[in-house]
């Protein structure tokens, strides 16, 4: 709880405090009855404007800064006309010795109205917390080696290609490469994920992690305006001023009905006086019309909502840009995927050794050829093979075919059909999905190897999380037809099309946007820079936030910090309980404060039910919104 709040809620105890003992005695000893005559009001006046000042002074003030402003139909104005009206009422009851009431009631007005304001603040706060953990991740300097020598810079004075010492403790200022050391580095705030992740030379690193167990020298690859933590405080500082459709007709709602009641609770004053001659009862309708009529049960719990929502998002490592995403996303019922690095790893990996009796042996020829090569075919063949690889031979890399390595009379063959046949060698073929590498020694084959890229183990729990909502589900790739067809079998895909380049992909989404129904909602998941386009032109866009590229992520509407695309399940159950607190809240404001307002109209409702109309309504509204933080 933050100072504010701890004052306001002293404040608030205060005032309630002297409220119940005032009123205790008020209702048993009759304070107006100190006093006899037309004076008999100051006793209870005075006390209960001590009260009143109290719990009151700062709505006083800011309706009166609001008015001066010409901003006069907001909820502080209603409180301040509906109290200082049921002030004036009861002292004019006072002067004509009649029964006085409306001290006790305007005072109650305002506690319950802080009391309301006291629990929308706690659930703001609360909220803010949640996106706070991200704005924690902001740099304040950086160790700069400049001439030799350790320099402390803020973060946009470095340059690409300085060097940087990261301490334990310390946040990583800016991205780059680890030239020098190993550490523990904790990204929680970015990813959302708790455990440690380690690095180690030649590791890239992130800004806005933070350097736990040693200390490591990093090469700068972006400036600071350009980093990822840049880029994220982008994102979270923009997101609350993308507004809803439920938040604009909220707001043009208020602009609206607020100067309307404000003319009807004077209508409602006046024109029954007039007539009966009775001013203190159609007054005092007339204000307890104006106190129960006031918007902020909607005006307040609505932007809540999406605001919890965006937090609990937020604390999870999804980023949302704004409550209209988050609002659409909770219609989306149809998801297309890029393939490699979103539903796959990316990484390849040996699926398969043929004949698995000598596969020590194919590896261990297939390591000799492939060794110092960066493929990601030659890594994944390297970190297969356990054993020691031999060196002294000669590589040669043919062009589309493979890999030769020569050692005197000893020759490696390590590559597609096209280097067995234009070498002579006589092969098996193999019929299998996926890359095949063949490899032969001294001119006879030995075996082959099937390399395949591996599926996201939460691929398949996304698929069939879609699959039980009967969502359709699209990939979007550029491999051939027997690949992609493989990975669309396994996961459970409704289609797929292959051979796709970046620009076929944004036209197919196109294609599938211009055919969709009037009420479909289109998103579209990818993570490279290739994808920026179809992200863009999906109704959401959805980027892999940890290895996805700069372009894909500023594409974007949503950002998966963790890669994990699990996230897209909880994005969509926190939109959808979002949404359905949302309109639980409109419908039932909007239900209870017409019913009031009739009541108090008629006469059968008096002050004290227009109180819990109003903010009795409001701070429901508001539980019922905190209800977000709960979403398993």
């Amino acid at each position: 709880m933050s100072k504010k709040q701890k004052k306001n809620l002293i404040r608030i105890i205060v005032a309630l405090s002297l409220f119940l003992i005032l009123f205790v005695i008020d209702k048993t000893l009759n304070l107006a009855s100190f006093i006899n005559g037309p004076l008999n009001w100051l006793l209870p006046f005075g006390l209960y404007l001590i009260v009143y000042i109290i719990i009151g002074y700062d709505v006083i003030i800011k309706a009166v800064r609001n008015i001066a402003h010409g901003q006069v139909f907001d909820e502080n104005f209603l409180m301040l006309v509906a109290t200082i009206g049921a002030f004036a009422l009861a002292i004019y009851k006072g002067v004509n010795q009649m029964e006085i009431e409306g001290f006790d009631e305007a005072c109650a007005v305002l506690l319950f109205y802080q009391v309301g304001e006291f629990f929308q603040d706690y659930a703001v706060n609360k909220t803010r917390k949640s996106i706070s953990s991200l704005m924690d991740i902001r740099p304040d300097y950086a160790n700069v080696y400049r001439d030799g020598k350790l320099e402390i810079l803020g973060p946009e004075e470095v340059k690409i290609g300085d060097i940087i010492v990261i301490n334990p403790g310390e946040k990583v200022p800016l991205d780059g490469v680890v030239i020098k050391g190993n550490t523990s580095l904790d990204t929680k705030s970015l990813t959302g994920e708790s455990l440690p992740r380690d690095a180690k030379e030649n590791d890239e690193i992130i800004s806005g992690a933070v350097n736990l167990t040693s200390q490591i020298e990093v090469k700068v690859t972006k400036e600071f305006y350009d980093s990822t933590v840049s880029k994220i405080l982008e994102l979270v500082e923009s997101a609350t001023n993308k507004k809803s459709n439920s938040e604009n007709f909220i707001s043009a709602f208020a602009r609206v009905y607020t100067p309307i009641v404000v003319i009807l609770a004077l209508l409602l004053a006046i024109v029954p006086s007039l007539i009966t001659g009775n001013w203190e009862i159609w007054v005092y309708r007339a204000l307890s019309f104006l106190v129960v009529s006031c918007p902020c049960a909607l005006v307040i719990s609505i932007p809540l909502s999406f605001f919890s929502g965006i937090g609990v998002a937020s604390k999870r490592g999804i980023l949302i840009k704004g409550s209209n995403y988050l609002e659409k996303f909770s219609k989306a019922n149809i998801f297309v995927f890029d393939k490699t690095g979103t539903l796959t790893k990316g990484n390849f990996a040996i699926a398969k050794v043929n004949p698995s009796a000598r596969k020590d042996e194919i590896l261990g020829l297939a390591a000799i050829a492939e060794q110092g090569s960066s493929h990601p075919i030659a890594k994944s063949i390297l970190s297969a093979y356990k054993g020691k690889i031999a060196d002294g031979y000669v590589i040669t890399n043919v062009a589309g075919e493979g890999i030769i390595a020569k050692k005197d009379r000893d020759i490696i063959y390590c590559g597609n059909e096209k280097l067995m046949k234009n070498n002579k060698i006589k092969y098996d073929v193999l019929n299998e999905v996926g890359t095949i590498i063949y490899v032969a020694h001294n001119n006879e084959f030995i075996g082959s190897i099937v390399i395949n890229d591996e599926i996201k183990k939460e691929s398949k729990e996304l698929i069939s999380y879609l699959n039980s909502k009967h969502y359709e589900s699209v990939m979007l790739t550029g491999d051939n037809e027997q690949v992609a067809e493989n990975v669309a079998k396994e996961l459970g895909l409704s289609k797929v099309y292959a051979s796709l380049l970046p620009q076929n992909k944004a036209a197919y989404v196109e294609e599938m946007l211009a055919q969709k129904k009037s009420n479909d909602v289109l998103c579209f998941v990818g993570d490279g820079i290739n994808d920026a386009p179809s992200i863009m032109t999906a109704d959401i866009g959805i980027a892999m936030g940890g290895v996805g590229s700069d372009a894909a992520i500023e594409a974007s509407d949503i950002v998966l910090m963790k890669d994990d695309l699990s996230n897209i399940i909880d994005a969509q159950r926190i939109s959808h309980k979002t949404m359905t607190i949302v309109k639980e809240n409109i419908i039932f404001a909007i239900t209870v404060k017409v019913l009031i307002l009739i009541l108090s109209a008629l006469g059968i409702a008096n002050m004290w039910l227009a109180v819990f109309g109003d903010v009795g309504v409001a701070v429901i509204a508001i539980l019922n919104a905190i209800r977000l933080f709960r979403i398993k």
